[in-house]
């Protein structure tokens, strides 16, 4: 099993522009903010950012006057289904859990996205340039993620890194499936249980193959945990509950891997032990009713409380659960109940490009990234803005027409 970043231009035909967004506020993320700002972008990447007068446009560069906008790195949602859960298929479109088996570390989202789902364009128009596609939370086990880019015509040219985790779950989710179907695990400890067996049996496996002269038979489930357990990748754990997240971190510390907390519903009840074992948190869905136990302390504060105790926060939609193009709104809700400005925007740029482990390519404007940009008609956090192009590798994917009061995305 390999663990890859594909360079650039691996799977991808379309020439790479030049251009330059000239006269903007340029919000880096990582630096202070530009006013007259300009990006300068060659062959796809980007290679300049600074004042107006400072950055050189060379004349055979296509120049955007973007005065009185505002440009950001595009946005990036590190917990979505898009492709594997479509709305408006029924159960035609729904691809997020193979729930046969408890432990499916071996199953990839990969195989199942639809990269012509409507989600991916919802996306691109709320200037979401980067996802990350998981499978559902019914197992304790539920499979590989994977990073994208959220254009392309086939799931391969998208991509960014596969695998980018394992998705595992505690709490309600699989306790309900299995239970149902009356087999392990049905309560909590089975959960754990399940988890700690299978990451025992990687270890087992690795010993054997460590220890034989000759080839031992691949065990692809063993394979995809001795990429956790080798800290290659992170261990993408769904918990809601502050007892499910301190199992979280116990686990964690029992086999040494790397641990990302998808959700984190009470994770502010904890934020001080999410803190002290440097735990990052991709919080949400947040705008979502209490349907069920689990999320019953949900709150838009969380966000803020878990940055103010030193946590690195993420977003997340959990698309579809929220529709993908309502990130930034969570992000406003997070700013409105405490949250930081400048951490809110990392926690939808830079942050969960860490989480990803793609922070080299996207997640800010700095020369030698992608160029994945947006161009927001005024204050991203305004929900009266909107966004008015996106670029993907410098690629324009996204133009809205102000006079016409409409978009188009580019046809794949």
């Amino acid at each position: 099993m390999v663990c890859f970043p594909p360079s650039r231009g691996d799977f991808v035909s379309t020439p790479r522009p030049s251009l330059a967004i000239v006269g903007a506020r340029v919000v880096p993320v990582e630096g202070e903010v530009i006013e007259e700002g300009t990006v300068l972008v060659r062959e796809g990447v980007i290679s300049a950012v600074g004042p107006r007068a400072e950055v050189e446009v060379p004349e055979d560069v296509e120049v955007v006057d973007a005065a009185g906008r505002w440009v950001l790195p595009g946005l990036i949602d590190a917990h979505v289904h898009l492709g594997v859960w479509e709305e408006g298929e029924g159960w035609a479109g729904i691809d997020g859990n193979e729930s046969t088996d408890p432990v499916m570390a071996a199953a990839r989202a990969i195989d199942a996205i639809n990269p012509r789902e409507q989600g991916f364009d919802d996306a691109i128009t709320a200037g979401v340039t980067t996802v990350n596609v998981n499978p559902g939370s019914a197992n304790p086990i539920g499979g590989q993620a994977v990073a994208l880019k959220t254009y392309g015509r086939y799931v391969d040219e998208m991509v960014l890194r596969n695998p980018s985790g394992v998705k595992a779950a505690l709490g309600e989710n699989p306790k309900r499936v299995y239970g149902e179907q009356k087999k392990t695990p049905s309560t909590r400890l089975g959960v754990a249980l399940v988890l700690r067996k299978a990451f025992s049996a990687a270890r087992s496996y690795q010993a054997r193959k460590a220890a034989s002269d000759s080839p031992v038979d691949t065990d692809l489930v063993s394979e995809a945990l001795l990429l956790v357990l080798e800290r290659e990748i992170p261990w993408r754990q769904h918990c809601h509950r502050a007892d499910d997240i301190a199992t979280a971190i116990r686990l964690a510390e029992e086999f040494g891997y790397r641990l990302v907390l998808d959700h984190g519903t009470e994770a502010y009840l904890v934020a001080d032990l999410v803190a002290q074992h440097d735990v990052p948190v991709l919080y949400g869905p947040m705008i979502v009713s209490r349907s069920k136990v689990e999320v019953r302390h949900r709150t838009p504060k969380a966000p803020g409380i878990l940055d103010r105790a030193g946590v690195e926060v993420s977003i997340i939609t959990d698309h579809p659960v929220v529709p993908i193009d309502y990130l930034i709104t969570q992000v406003a809700l997070a700013v409105r109940e405490g949250m930081e400005r400048d951490a809110a925007l990392r926690a939808v740029t830079i942050n969960p490009a860490r989480v990803l482990g793609v922070e080299d390519r996207v997640g800010s404007l700095v020369a030698g990234k992608d160029a994945d940009l947006a161009l927001w008609s005024g204050d991203p956090l305004d929900l009266q803005s909107r966004v008015l192009r996106t670029w993907i590798d410098g690629v324009e994917v996204y133009a809205y027409d102000e006079e016409a009061g409409s978009g188009q995305v580019l046809p794949r």
